[in-house]
């Protein structure tokens, strides 16, 4: 995606037009999202004209993640954008369900529109977003998850040991300013590792890379 290529939203709000926080997003200073469209249950706007192949990426707005995002991805038909959703509910089996489904997700009150734009560049590129309360969920599932025993150590073998230095203190919440300032490595360093690290763990993201680190790669579907 070049400077010159915002993204276009589709803003999906399942319960039709219901509060939106963020009627004036995009900003025009935004330097990522271009525009938001609008649509509405059952999103037939998502696979008709002129919508179709407009979209980058859909962004829905719902109160029940669980039957509004499975309703979303079966109303999408053969479109291939990928999503992120926005929600009050913060429960980790909600947030695990719609990690599986391979979908962002930001909590009410936990992102700001800087992090909602950041969110939609992820998605566009094959990585899953996630707010600090998303992730910390998904994190809590994988700790009570049991480790994935010999296949999880063959996982952990395929990197280096400061890799897994790093992994190591990743898994514990820390971001890549916090991990150098541990190891006496400067952050371009630290993320140079960590985009080796995602490589070789096949992971979209950090929180993807830590449950796998973390041997609930069996247990979670990712």
């Amino acid at each position: 995606m070049g400077p010159s290529r915002k993204l276009t939203v589709a803003l999906a709000r399942a319960d039709g037009d219901g509060d939106w926080p963020y009627e004036d997003w995009p900003v025009p200073a935004d330097p990522y999202v271009g525009r938001v469209l609008p649509v509405s249950p059952p999103y037939r706007a998502l696979r008709e004209s002129p919508l179709e192949g407009a979209a980058d990426v859909v962004v829905l707005r719902c109160q029940d993640p669980s039957a509004d995002f499975a309703e979303l991805l079966k109303a999408r038909g053969a479109t291939t954008a990928p999503v992120v959703v926005v929600s009050p509910v913060r429960d980790t089996e909600t947030v695990v369900e719609v990690f599986q489904g391979g979908a962002g997700y930001l909590v009410d009150g936990d992102y700001c529109t800087t992090m909602l734009s950041a969110a939609a560049v992820a998605a566009v590129v094959g990585h899953t977003y996630l707010s600090p309360t998303a992730c910390a969920a998904l994190r809590e599932a994988a700790g009570r998850m049991p480790a994935g025993g010999e296949e999880t150590e063959q996982l952990r073998s395929l990197l280096s040991p400061r890799e897994r230095e790093i992994m190591e203190l990743l898994s514990t919440g820390l971001g890549a300013q916090e991990i150098g300032l541990r190891l006496g490595l400067s952050e371009k360093t630290v993320r140079n590792n960590l985009s080796n690290i995602y490589a070789k763990l096949d992971a979209r993201g950090s929180t993807e890379a830590v449950v796998k680190w973390l041997g609930a790669a069996l247990s979670i579907r990712v």
